[in-house]
């Protein structure tokens, strides 16, 4: 913590590397961004292919609940947006059976189904008896929370993973492994679990781009893109171009690319980041409507499809996420289709990497408050909290508030990011 200006790497330019960048440069420090890619903004990512429109692909929307830094930052930065819809279709047995948040019964057969009612009264029984669990110590993951409660394989299978692997973008493999608590406490603070009464979603107008535009305005020529961090080693940043010398750096990459990063002098650093993985996702930009729920009276924002093995995909509705989108087309984020969309139907193909959640993970986000500013080097990302847009902001602020001394220059009375990040 120093008032005397500060010359700070930032690793990475997603979400946690801009806010920090941001406010650092805001308290006066000069600040120097390093991305290996050839755009900035990680996951936050505007697509605009020849003769498309301006599309996003990663960060999309936001809520009025559990955003209030977001939403501050963009109040800061003049950033406009608009509502967004948040319904959700699942498609199930490639379209066997189906059903939306809109539409429960549109499809005829549903009515007349034992197995959708069974997994319609387990939706139920979970919404209203699962935030009990958080007023215990109990430590089980959530797979083990749902056999202990019996809940048929119905609802496991047809609702919950499918949802949550929409959520948090995994597979629904990793899904069960989730820690119990942390997941019914976000299902919580996001509304999930009221069926009448949940917040409005935002997006921003024209794609997310309109924003890092804002964010990084009075720093952008400092930002060197297509240049790799190689190493680091106490106040000596190396890439794949050159070496650098600066007071402090601040990794905010993804964790495991911040263990690979630290020279062998940071093993304490690396140990703790090595236990928060990542997994590649693949997503599509199309237009191929095979990866929708075959009945049109289904479709909604957001739409998990299962096929047989139980592979799920999820595929965004982009025209209903960000109504600026010329209606005269519709246009499809999907990650991860067991089989891809067609290629003359395929607009770009962008390869993500998503945080995986366990027990293992969460108590090594609660360990990195032991590492911050040893050596003067300080780490921040989504995978501090539950890998969403806020955590990440969040994050990158508070290790820039750390640094400089200075706060953020609003005020949130109640903090609605994890827990995980409100101990960095």
């Amino acid at each position: 913590m120093t008032n005397k200006p500060q010359k700070i790497a930032v690793i990475g330019t997603g979400i946690a590397g801009m806010g920090a960048a941001w406010l650092l440069n805001h308290h006066g420090h000069d600040v120097t961004l390093f991305e290996k890619n050839n755009y900035i903004g990680g996951h936050t990512n505007t697509v605009q292919e020849k003769g498309f429109p301006a599309i996003d692909t990663g960060f999309i929307v936001y809520n009025e609940w559990t955003y209030p830094n977001l939403i501050a930052l963009f109040k800061e930065l003049n950033v406009r947006t608009i509502e967004a819809d948040m319904s959700y279709a699942v498609s199930l047995n490639s379209g066997e059976t189906e059903y939306s948040s809109n539409a429960l019964f549109a499809n005829p057969k549903n009515r007349f189904s034992l197995k959708y009612y069974q997994m319609i009264f387990d939706l139920v029984r979970f919404y209203k008896t699962a935030p009990k669990l958080l007023k215990t110590k109990d430590n089980i993951t959530l797979s083990e929370y749902l056999k202990k409660n019996r809940y048929s394989q119905n609802f496991i299978n047809n609702h919950l993973y499918p949802m949550a692997a929409a959520i948090w973008s995994m597979g629904t493999e990793d899904i069960g492994g989730f820690p119990a608590q942390s997941f019914i406490r976000f299902f919580v603070n996001h509304g999930l679990f009221n069926l009448i009464k949940r917040p409005q979603w935002y997006t921003v107008l024209n794609g997310s781009r309109e924003y890092v535009a804002k964010i990084t305005h009075k720093f952008k020529d400092k930002i060197h893109l297509n240049e790799a961090v190689k190493t680091v080693s106490k106040n000596t940043l190396t890439t794949d171009k050159a070496s650098y010398t600066f007071d402090h750096v601040v990794f905010a990459c993804h964790s495991d690319q911040a263990a690979q990063i630290l020279g062998s002098s940071h093993n304490d650093q690396k140990n703790i980041l090595r236990n928060i993985p990542y997994t590649p996702n693949t997503a599509y930009l199309h237009q191929d409507e095979a990866l929708m729920p075959k009945d049109k009276a289904n479709w909604a924002s957001w739409n998990s499809l299962t096929s047989e093995g139980n592979a799920v995909s999820l595929t965004y509705w982009m025209n209903k996420l960000q109504s600026f989108i010329p209606s005269s087309q519709d246009y499809f984020v999907s990650l991860n289709p067991p089989t891809a969309p067609s290629a003359d139907k395929t607009i770009k193909i962008i390869n993500y990497e998503h945080p995986v959640f366990s027990q293992e993970m969460t108590n090594a986000q609660n360990q990195i408050k032991t590492i911050q500013g040893k050596d003067n080097l300080w780490f921040c990302g989504a995978w501090c909290g539950y890998g969403f847009h806020e955590d990440g902001l969040v994050s990158g602020l508070k290790v820039a508030e750390s640094i400089c001394g200075k706060q953020r220059p609003w005020t949130i009375e109640v903090e609605k990011s994890s827990a995980a990040i409100n101990t960095l």
